[in-house]
């Protein structure tokens, strides 16, 4: 989950501490980052095969 946090404070997302909890930030975060992508594979909020795919895309790994 540290991963997903500092990928998503790339894209500009999320600004919390990379912590590895899962928690409401990281899933609004999540759940921003699926409607400006328009991700529609994955249930809203869950960072699924299709949301992790698509970050990893666009960032750099960490």
């Amino acid at each position: 989950m540290v991963e997903l946090q500092l990928r998503l404070r790339q894209v500009g997302l999320y600004g919390g501490a990379a912590d590895g909890d899962f928690d409401r930030e990281v899933e609004s975060a999540v759940r921003s980052y699926q409607l400006t992508r328009v991700v529609l594979q994955d249930e809203s909020g869950v960072y699924g095969t299709a949301t992790r795919v698509a970050l990893e895309s666009e960032t750099s790994e960490p």
